[in-house]
């Protein structure tokens, strides 16, 4: 992976981490929390879409796929907290 892919990898998950804070009505974790939530959420979506047979390519399915991914990470560690 060279620098352009890890910025723009960063970028992707900082976009769906902010995004999934807004749209989940939550206070957020910051800049380097929102990278790691869309990072992590990246990671969920993609495993969801997969196991759904979901596809979405190029830059704006990238972030898509991260930001469901990353609602449903925040839906369960706010269900985690209420617990």
């Amino acid at each position: 992976m060279d620098i352009t892919s890890l910025v723009i990898f960063l970028v992707i998950g900082a976009i769906a981490g902010w995004l999934a804070g807004v749209v989940m009505k939550g206070g957020g974790f910051g800049l380097v929390g929102d990278i790691v939530v869309g990072i992590v959420g990246a990671v969920v979506g993609g495993w969801l879409f997969g196991v759904f047979g979901i596809t979405a390519g190029g830059l704006v399915g990238a972030i898509i796929t991260a930001f469901v991914g990353a609602c449903v990470l925040l839906f369960v560690i706010r269900l985690i907290k209420k617990a």
